[in-house]
């Protein structure tokens, strides 16, 4: 395999991701990085998203509203999606490695890893929709 050639766009790419909790879209990332690099192109930064995520560097997470999310922290970890508003975040708690024995229980092959995201509404929409409630 080729040592693949150093990009500052990548880079960028790498570092916004890496200190952000927002699991931005490839068009957050790209209005972003647009910021520093006014030429990059769209088309720039998908390639570079998923090479990294092809690479272990950062995960890509098919979200239900339809546009991938990308996240920079690559240990185990949950997510969260709001139905509501559509924000993802990360949920603070330890992952759960007795899930994969559970689902091999009746597999025959084997299960290394696994990904799961809780789905509802967010603390600020629930706060809006309380909110709203009341008036």
């Amino acid at each position: 395999m080729t040592a693949l050639k150093y990009s500052r766009q990548r880079e960028s790419i790498k570092n916004f991701l890496m200190h952000t909790s927002s699991h931005p879209t490839a068009d957050m990332v790209y209005l972003h990085v647009k910021e520093t690099f006014p030429n990059i192109s769209l088309g720039t930064v998908y390639r570079n998203l998923n090479l990294l995520a092809d690479m272990g560097e950062i995960i890509k997470i098919t979200a239900p509203d339809g546009a991938d999310r990308f996240d920079g922290r690559t240990t185990p970890h949950y997510h969260f999606f709001c139905s509501e508003c559509g924000c993802m975040m990360d949920l603070d708690m330890a992952p759960l490695s007795q899930i994969n024995e559970v689902a091999g229980q009746n597999f025959e092959g084997e299960i290394d890893s696994h990904t799961v995201t809780f789905y509802g509404k967010c603390a600020s929409c629930l706060h809006h929709d309380t909110k709203a409630t009341a008036v």
